[in-house]
């Protein structure tokens, strides 16, 4: 079945198929026109030959009628059988003729047609079975008897008889049947050979085709097929090699446009996420990641896999799948604004999907609140240690203060005044002076586990009278780095002096350090009030506090973390905040091997 669903075994079989269709047609009419052709010719030269013996006896009147008719057998072949009637009771048989087979007078007087070459004096034709008596046994022949008038002098109106079997003509028929089969059966060999000729010279480069085109499948478009003919067949190889090479082009092109549109995804600013129609996340680019990343921590985990995404965002999906039509929505995840446009994607003129582009507008927004925060915040923070720089000053002046302890006391809060205006002023120079990129790093090999565990104990004491259990978790067989030690222990100060004042008595602050291949991740972890949502964003900024009230004493200046930021930076690392509410706040950031 294999070889017949193959080209060559169709062509094969097509050609057989004809040509046996031909051939039987042409031997069955060839048959016919020679077994008509045989009996017309077979009574034809009977005919002749009768005449032949009627003249001949004619010519050989009363005496010499013995002379005639040994004349008349010699002309007669063996096969063939001459009944001579002269009158009723004259009748001559031929040599030839057998016992057993015998058109007898009476057969002849009884036959209505045969009888007719008396009565009308006509020739008469006529197929008829004649007994034959052999070894004893009677059977039927089929006859072909012809009859001539015989007109001798002084007699009646005689006849000549002349039969032949049927059985010659047939034996003649099957002899040329045979050979016409013959010559069917070698036409069929050599269209058979022909035929797989042909077939190999079509199918030999239509297979070459066929293997070129399963590499071409494979990605192998440099592939050629060899142009072996002129004809149909090689310009179709000559299309076919045009094709390759087009594909090739196409590819490229196709590759270089997938290359530029990757690059120009992994480049953006802006978040891209394409979705299925079916809502499943197709495409993303790092920013859209981290919008994910920010949505999994909100959901209580890091799915990195999971191709969830936020409510809002799907319903802005569903909409524009509806609509048809661009949708804008706005989401807040862990402090960051992301304004959402989602656009829907077709194919000819169905929606196969949508694209949604995801607008980071936390900068925005942080510039917008710090425009309005930043103369607040420094005014305030000014204003304080001025105001009561101003109220002690005009007691001592006024002579308000009576006694030398008072007036004591009223300079020691001038001088504590001026020492926190005197901070305030200095780390503002400071992170000027970093966030400029003049800070200066003196690097040098640190053993962490030492580090870590001298700031541990620097802050036992602050954690026990505030009763908070402080510890630290530090990965065993910790290497060494390679780190600005003054200013890293600068950045575990203020975050774990954050995380103690934050975290109320019978709480807990956890310094973790771990390592993997690409450098040292620290956590300081604490069991305290959390930070809202919305201030998460502007921890890192300048004068952020977490208390509102901005008691003095107990707040700082809030300018700690922007510093401790600008530390990590300067090393090259990474520093993030994540926070709940009544959960707590783990501040990290990430050291690597080479800063």
């Amino acid at each position: 079945m294999t070889f017949l669903r193959s080209v060559v075994g169709k062509l094969w079989f097509t050609i057989i198929l004809l040509v046996s269709f031909v051939l039987f047609i042409l031997t069955v009419m060839l048959l016919e026109f020679f077994q008509n052709y045989n009996i017309q010719e077979t009574k034809e030269e009977l005919t002749h030959t009768a005449e032949k013996i009627a003249n001949v006896l004619k010519e050989h009147p009363k005496e010499q009628l013995p002379l005639g008719l040994e004349i008349s057998w010699e002309i007669v072949d063996q096969v063939t059988k001459v009944v001579v009637v002269k009158n009723e009771h004259e009748v001559y048989y031929s040599p030839n003729t057998e016992n057993g087979i015998k058109l007898s007078l009476k057969d002849i007087k009884q036959d209505s047609e045969l009888s007719k070459v008396f009565h009308d004096n006509k020739k008469v034709e006529k197929i008829s079975n004649l007994a034959s008596n052999k070894n004893g046994k009677t059977s039927d022949a089929s006859f072909s008897i012809i009859g001539v008038p015989l007109h001798l002098p002084g007699e009646e109106t005689g006849a000549v008889f002349i039969y032949q079997s049927l059985e010659v003509m047939q034996q003649t028929s099957r002899e040329a049947t045979k050979f016409i089969l013959l010559v069917a059966g070698v036409a069929i060999i050599l269209t058979t050979i022909f035929a797989f000729f042909l077939s190999t010279r079509i199918t030999a480069p239509l297979r070459k085709m066929r293997e070129a085109a399963f590499e071409v499948a494979r990605g192998k478009f440099d592939t050629k097929v060899p142009i072996l003919t002129h004809d149909e067949i090689g310009e179709l190889a000559t299309a076919f090699n045009q094709m390759g090479r087009q594909l090739k082009f196409n590819m490229n092109a196709l590759n270089q446009e997938k290359e530029q549109l990757a690059s120009i995804l992994s480049s953006m600013a802006d978040g891209v996420i394409t979705f299925n129609r079916d809502g499943t996340i197709l495409i993303t680019n790092p920013p859209a990641d981290r919008f994910l990343q920010y949505w999994y921590y909100e959901k209580g985990g890091f799915e990195t896999e999971a191709e969830e995404i936020p409510s809002e965002a799907m319903e802005l999906f569903q909409k524009a799948v509806d609509t048809e039509k661009e949708q804008i929505g706005e989401v807040t995840l862990q402090g960051r604004h992301w304004v959402i446009l989602v656009s829907p994607l077709y194919s000819n003129q169905f929606i196969r999907g949508a694209v949604a582009v995801l607008r980071d507008m936390t900068e925005e927004r942080k510039l917008e609140k710090m425009r309005k925060d930043f103369i607040a915040n420094v005014s305030h923070e000014l204003r304080t240690p001025i105001s009561m720089l101003q109220g002690y000053s005009e007691a001592i002046v006024d002579d308000i203060a009576q006694s030398q302890e008072e007036k004591r006391e009223m300079a020691k809060v001038i001088y504590d005044e001026s020492l926190r205006m005197g901070r305030l002023v200095n780390e503002l120079l400071d992170l000027a002076r970093m966030e400029a990129g003049h800070i200066q790093l003196t690097l040098e090999e640190v053993n962490l586990e030492i580090f870590i565990n001298r700031i541990i104990h620097k802050f036992q004491g602050l954690a026990k009278d505030n009763g908070i259990h402080l510890h630290a978790e530090i990965e065993e067989e910790m290497e060494p780095i390679t780190m600005d030690p003054d200013r890293i222990e600068q950045v575990l100060t203020n975050l774990i002096d954050n995380a103690i004042r934050h975290t109320p008595s019978g709480g807990s602050v956890t310094l973790v350090v771990s390592q993997d291949e690409k450098g040292i991740r620290m956590e300081v972890k604490d069991s305290g009030s959390g930070i809202p949502e919305e201030d998460l964003p502007f921890v890192f900024e300048r004068f952020y506090k977490a208390d509102k009230a901005r008691t003095r004493g107990r707040s700082g200046t809030g300018l700690g973390l922007a510093i401790a930021k600008n530390i990590i930076d300067a090393h090259r690392g990474h520093i993030s905040a994540q926070s709940k509410i009544g959960q707590g706040t783990t501040f990290s950031f990430v050291l690597p091997r080479k800063s």
